[in-house]
């Protein structure tokens, strides 16, 4: 039974096995190309129903190869590389019409003890201050409806902490924080939270490297995609409790952004960190 935006999104998130180490998944229809944290989650998804369940993942390194066409089903080829007795390692390789569209090495771990600390949480505005990314895009569709679109139900909660004017954007510190969470309850099953912080984890991350430019990327001009990906999770999560993403980018250069998250619980748990590459191309021929 469908209970709304969240419900879909799991459906989407699953994977269907056609044969041991071989999965299919499916896509929304909007957007218009596949989104980075959905195929990075499905293949996570892939990736679990391939080792014991007693495995967490720890680590996973992710590259996105070409667009994807959400028209058309992905095909999940996992390559158990190693089983060992404290780590198991999954490659697994997304592919459309034969050719791959996006590949990651995925690494897991028995649970066990062991030396702990962990970086200082930030102190930020709460959640319930601040407005949803939904408010503010329907308060942006009533201001100039012939720019921004009213916005659709979503299944990922955002809140910004110092949101941006994206009618006149100006540099800043490449710093920026915002909370997440599920707009629904999704359960107790610790796998199924990790895939879909693995699916929150590419939201707005590349936006960090554009804060110290003028631009956003909806200006006139930008061509912006997410390059690689790498995600390590370092506690158990609950993606249905707001999570604090903060992130930084300190470097930008050859059109391409470096950035860098954090994933904070609200009593200060860090429970996931972040690393991206991202094309940030400027076409001034486009701008102008």
């Amino acid at each position: 039974m469908d209970h709304g935006p969240i419900d879909r999104l799991i459906e989407y998130l699953e994977v269907q096995r056609v044969d041991r180490y071989l999965f299919t998944g499916r896509s929304p229809a909007r957007p218009r190309r596949v989104f980075g944290g959905q195929v990075l989650a499905q293949s996570l998804n892939a990736a679990l129903r391939s080792v014991d369940e007693a495995l967490e993942a720890h680590s996973l390194h992710a590259y996105f190869l070409r667009p994807g066409d959400p028209s058309r089903q992905i095909v999940f080829e996992v390559d158990p590389i190693r089983d060992g007795r404290s780590f198991a390692t999954r490659r697994v390789v997304a592919k459309q019409d034969g050719r791959a569209i996006f590949n990651t090495a995925i690494s897991f771990q028995r649970s066990e003890p062991g030396l702990e600390h962990q970086a200082s949480p930030v102190s930020v505005t709460p959640p319930e201050e601040l407005e949803s990314d939904f408010d503010f895009w329907a308060r942006k569709h009533e201001e100039n409806p012939d720019r921004y679109p009213a916005p659709l139900a979503q299944a990922i909660e955002r809140r910004v902490v110092s949101r941006r004017d994206y009618d006149n954007p100006q540099p800043q510190e490449p710093v920026q924080y915002s909370w997440f969470r599920v707009s629904g309850e999704v359960g107790e099953d610790p796998r199924r939270h990790q895939v879909l912080l693995a699916f929150m984890s590419d939201f707005a991350l590349l936006g960090a490297s554009l804060l110290p430019h003028p631009y956003t990327a909806q200006s006139p001009g930008m061509q912006v995609a997410s390059l690689d990906h790498a995600l390590w999770f370092h506690r158990p999560a609950r993606t249905d409790e707001y999570l604090l993403y903060a992130m930084d980018s300190p470097n930008a250069s050859g059109g391409r952004g470096f950035c860098r998250g954090q994933f904070f619980t609200r009593d200060g748990q860090l429970v996931a960190s972040t690393a991206q590459e991202a094309l940030i191309r400027r076409h001034e021929e486009a701008a102008g």
